[in-house]
């Protein structure tokens, strides 16, 4: 029975995806696992009967005497997070538990660590941590857009319902460009997908001509073009587009010294607020002629000429889309 447990328990230490590797109280190698072999990159062979120091990095050197030191002394070591060096030279993050290796006698004859890699785990944290350092930026952000909002939209309403109602459009339009982001985990949203999830409501009411090629935007430009998007939309249901023509939305790519720069051209076929927009009293005006070609490093303009109003719109490309010399975030 006791030949039978040992062949078990050598069984186990052989197939343990961790690596555990024994040693005596003088620090020399009595026994390494398949794990430890492609952990460290020596082979059972040449580790057995080399000194521990093998796979320990200078700067942990008292760190392996602390260990003999306290087992020899009976105490109990806890699990704890260190390095160690791999053949190749590689510092190898672990988490190890020490555990005394004991004769039948009860006498301490050696000790056997478990390693395990947390590279993986560590780099996991890393991200996390910037994961969240990046949303804590962006709802600091996303507070002083709302904030802006309900400002502007505050000095620009006739009553506490009007107030009210545009506020909520307002923040909801927001909401939805949240929403198209989440979905890619806040890799980039193409602005085709923002231009048809902004007028999915719209469409119902109006025909809207779409048209451009593929380009992916970053997280600032997919909340700012919304905001933009929606205003546009607002006004046209507001002011009331005729059915003498449809709603265009078209982008382009030009060519220029310093790169590429998006044109984005929004027309329809409505003349009711033409001076309102050039007056630049509205709230929604001000999003259009400052607060969204501001953000995009760009410039916007109106024009009405043969029946249109139009919002045209240039702005660097590396400064929208994703991966193109801009942070994909606020």
């Amino acid at each position: 029975m006791e030949e039978h447990s040992a062949e078990r328990l050598a069984a186990i230490v052989e197939s343990s995806f961790d690596a555990i590797i024994s040693k005596d109280l003088s620090g020399i190698i009595v026994s390494w696992n398949k794990a430890a072999e492609g952990m460290f990159g020596y082979t059972e062979s040449e580790a057995i009967g080399k000194p521990i120091y093998l796979i320990i990095p200078d700067d942990r050197r008292d760190e392996e005497a602390d260990i003999l030191r306290r087992l020899k002394l009976g105490e109990r070591i806890e699990p704890f997070q260190t390095t160690r060096r791999s053949r190749d030279g590689r510092i190898v993050p672990i988490s190890i538990t020490i555990s005394p290796i004991k004769s039948r006698d009860g006498i301490l004859v050696g000790a056997s660590s478990i390693a395990r890699d947390i590279s993986e785990t560590r780099e996991t944290d890393r991200r996390l941590r910037l994961l969240m350092r990046e949303i804590n930026h962006r709802v600091k952000n996303q507070y002083a857009v709302v904030l802006a909002v309900i400002r502007q939209t505050a000095t620009r309403s006739r009553s506490i319902e009007d107030f009210e109602k545009r506020v909520r459009e307002r923040i909801m339009a927001l909401s939805h460009s949240h929403d198209l982001l989440s979905h890619v985990d806040w890799a980039g949203v193409s602005l085709a997908d923002l231009v048809t999830h902004q007028l999915k409501s719209f469409e119902d009411l109006q025909p809207v001509q779409v048209a451009g090629p593929e380009i992916v935007l970053d997280a600032n430009a997919v909340l700012n073009l919304g905001m933009a998007f929606h205003e546009l939309i607002m006004n046209a249901m507001r002011f009331g587009v005729t059915d003498a023509g449809s709603i265009s939305v078209r982008w382009c790519l030009i060519g220029s010294e310093s790169g590429d720069v998006l044109e984005l051209v929004w027309s329809e076929p409505a003349a009711a607020y033409a001076d309102l927009l050039a007056q630049e009293e509205g709230f929604g005006a001000l999003v259009l002629a400052k607060l969204v070609p501001s953000a995009l490093s760009g410039q916007a303009e109106w024009s009405f000429t043969d029946g249109l109003i139009v919002w045209k719109l240039k702005a660097p490309l590396a400064r929208i889309q994703v991966g193109l010399g801009s942070p994909a975030h606020l």
